[in-house]
């Protein structure tokens, strides 16, 4: 029995010691592997991200102004137009035939008001005869050469005549007026029949096309969407806790999202004085230095990184160090290969990942350094194993 206990007891030991070894090294009560990073006093430059949409500044819907059949449209989608240039027409219908109408009215009236003057210069030619022989008669009245009743007929004969060259003035002036309201009316078709062409006011792209040849478009209603290839900007999104800063003229790299890698220089044109209270964001208006080319589609997404003016030097570590335990933010210190939470306050970050700190640090040894990463989650009865920085050799 001595023997046969001593053999399991030879079998038991080495297992317990190498339970007690793998619960040490490898088991819950195993070192928390971690990186770690030293704690700096150094002037970072702050930086904003956001994600924002190409747009285009200036976007014109082009179409009839009345209600008509699209009879021709000459240009496509990702075409370059340029400013006066035919885009397309609608069909005049029964126009062509009003104008002709309406022409031949204004050439009739112009005839009618012919007539009116000459008939206007004979009742002055006849008002002047009428108007001398009335002095006549009564000059000869004086001398008793005439009669009294002849004066009084002369008198009668020159009244009629001063209202036939009324009648005859206001003729003129109807015919006149009949006339010009002609020419207006010619002017308005010649006017709806220009309205019938489409045109580009500017050099643009065509971004849309929404009517084919053959339907019917509403007055009002675009045929044809272009833009401005000089005034693509950014509809940048901004997180309000981040955004503190933020204002026009700042500098910025944009990276399309079809362009990853390739970043191209900016700049805040302005900050909305509207915020987008449903999803707690900022917005501002970004705008390239130069408009790349190839041009990028409007509504692609956009990652603007916005750059701050320097900030004065403080403490600074990763902002990868900064944890929450029991409520409260901050950090932990690696002392000797023990953890220690410090709570801290923290203030901007910089695009590189570092992250100000406030107050909580002034008392911490230049030498100790904090956690950046863990394997597992910390407490303070942890014990921690450093593992090589992963830029180091």
């Amino acid at each position: 029995m001595r023997r046969r206990f001593l053999v399991v007891l030879a079998i038991l030991v080495p297992l317990a010691g190498l339970f007690l070894y793998a619960a040490l090294r490898t088991g819950p009560f195993a070192p928390v592997p971690v990186r770690i990073a030293a704690i700096e006093r150094k002037a970072i430059t702050p930086g904003l991200f956001g994600i924002g949409t190409v747009e285009a500044r200036w976007r014109y819907r082009i179409g009839p102004t009345r209600t008509g059949r699209l009879a021709e449209l000459g240009v496509d989608v990702g075409d370059t137009v340029k400013a006066g240039q035919i885009l397309g027409k609608m069909d005049p219908i029964d126009l062509d035939e009003r104008l002709i109408a309406q022409a031949a009215g204004v050439s009739a009236l112009e005839s009618a008001i012919s007539m009116a003057d000459a008939r206007l210069d004979d009742a002055r030619a006849g008002r002047t005869y009428t108007e001398s022989q009335y002095r006549r008669y009564l000059a000869l009245l004086e001398t008793h050469a005439v009669s009294e009743d002849a004066v009084e007929a002369a008198a009668q004969r020159d009244q009629t005549a001063t209202a036939a060259m009324a009648a005859a003035t206001a003729a003129v002036e109807l015919a006149q007026r009949e006339h010009a309201a002609a020419r207006a009316s010619l002017k308005a078709l010649d006017r709806q029949k220009d309205e019938l062409t489409l045109r580009t006011p500017i050099d643009g792209l065509i971004v849309e096309r929404h009517i084919e040849p053959g339907s019917t478009a509403m007055a009002g209603e675009a045929v044809i969407e272009m833009i401005d290839p000089s005034t693509l900007w950014i509809h940048l999104r901004l997180n309000q806790l981040d955004a503190a800063g933020l204002q026009a003229g700042l500098a910025c790299r944009i990276e399309l999202r079809s362009r990853p890698g390739e970043f191209l220089p900016g700049r805040i044109l302005r900050v909305e004085p509207l915020a987008d209270e449903v999803t707690e964001e900022m917005l501002a208006k970004v705008v390239f230095d130069q408009t790349p080319q190839p041009l990028p589609p409007v509504g692609e997404l956009a990652e603007v990184h916005v750059q701050l003016p320097a900030e004065p030097a403080t403490l600074a570590v990763p902002a990868a160090a900064i944890l929450s335990h029991q409520n409260r933010q901050g950090v932990w210190l690696a002392e000797n290969g023990k953890p220690r939470f410090v709570p801290v306050r923290t203030g901007r970050r910089s695009a590189e990942g570092e992250i100000q700190i406030l107050s909580g640090l002034e008392d911490a040894g230049d030498d100790i350094p904090v956690v950046v990463h863990s394997e597992r989650t910390i407490t303070p009865r942890s014990r921690l194993k450093i593992k090589p920085d992963r830029n180091s050799p």
